[in-house]
């Protein structure tokens, strides 16, 4: 309890800081995957959904909204902690409008990646057509705040892309087509080829405020502890290696871009060692378990299998770091936003 109170002190002060260091930002615009889909696929024809209890039991009201995870993800955070509203609304999302959408907007989608494959492998939104979609929320926003004010808007904005674990975990280490065309170190080159493209093009729209978040040790996943049974149950370390030589790549891809592209303010996240971390050191972050899921067994379920009727999930998921087999907690999803204020609000 002295430690949560700690982390809370500490939480308000550091972005108390942060709000006076980024106070010129007009919104969060997301791109990505499940780490930061706040409900779009509950309005597309997929199984990769989780709109329905307990998802969403830590949400203000208990509303399960779509978000893989038992309250708000990581932007949603950032987006409050900027002052700018306290969660980010999915783009397809019927009860929103420009106006809201004019703050803040998610065109994320879980279960996807940057590669086009990855998309199809669950019928989700691809890159291609999140992309699209922004183009089509600047019209909307040149509509409702005319010319000057919406570019305003656009290029103030603050752009988060986390995606690409889906891309090795549920594409190229599953399904043959991938495999069968390149060498995993040539997989991760031309994943970090199309997140390459993906900036250049946020960047000709008018974005100039990046984050690219990095890969996390996705051996460590429950899911994949619970794969790996046979070594006793330990994370896999062939992913997390691949984890990290993506992430060199990426960040050296940003670092790279931030020179070629004029006016640019691109930052790579690093969250591979904040999870590893926690993971190493859970007692310092007030988890009890970091190796399985709070809900259900906590092994191997997410989506479906995660649901109200299940009798094992646990009361208080503030004790684990993740809340089903794939995806973080709360609590985990907190942490990761205050690193990032800590370590980006002067950059910004």
């Amino acid at each position: 309890m002295a430690a949560a109170l700690l982390f809370s002190i500490h939480l308000s002060l550091l972005l108390a800081v942060c709000n006076a260091a980024s106070g010129n930002i007009t919104a969060v615009i997301v791109f990505g995957d499940s780490s930061v889909d706040p409900g779009n696929n509950n309005q597309i024809s997929t199984i990769a959904k989780s709109n329905f209890g307990p998802y969403g039991r830590d949400f203000p009201g208990g509303r399960p909204t779509g978000r893989f995870c038992n309250g708000r993800v990581a932007t949603d955070f950032i987006s409050d902690a900027l002052g700018i509203k306290p969660e980010v609304p999915a783009y397809l999302d019927p009860a929103y409008s420009i106006k809201d959408f004019a703050t803040g907007v998610s065109f994320a989608s879980a279960a996807t990646g940057y590669d086009n494959v990855t998309a199809s492998v669950l019928n989700v939104i691809p890159i291609w057509k999140q992309l699209d979609y922004f183009r089509e929320f600047i019209d909307k926003l040149r509509s409702y705040q005319g010319e000057a004010a919406s570019m305003n808007t656009v290029s103030e904005a603050l752009y988060v892309v986390s995606s690409g674990t889906n891309d090795f975990i549920e594409n190229y280490y599953t399904m043959p087509t991938r495999q069968s065309q390149y060498k995993v170190d040539e997989y991760e080159d031309f994943v970090v080829g199309i997140a390459e493209g993906l900036i250049k093009q946020i960047y000709n729209l008018g974005g100039r405020r990046m984050s690219i978040t990095g890969l996390p040790p996705m051996g460590c996943f429950p899911l994949e502890r619970t794969m790996n049974l046979f070594f006793g149950s330990s994370c896999r370390d062939e992913y997390n290696q691949v984890a990290l030589e993506f992430n060199g790549k990426m960040n050296a891809t940003v670092e790279k871009l931030r020179f070629e592209l004029p006016g640019s303010k691109l930052l790579y996240m690093d969250v591979y060692g904040i999870w590893m971390n926690a993971i190493d050191n859970p007692s310092s972050y007030g988890f009890e378990n970091v190796e399985v899921a709070c809900c259900a067994t906590g092994m191997f379920e997410m989506g479906y299998m995660c649901n109200r009727l299940n009798p094992f999930t646990c009361q208080d998921a503030n004790k684990y770091m993740f809340w089903d087999s794939f995806h973080p907690t709360q609590k985990t999803y907190h942490i990761l936003a205050d690193y990032f204020m800590n370590n980006s609000a002067s950059l910004l």
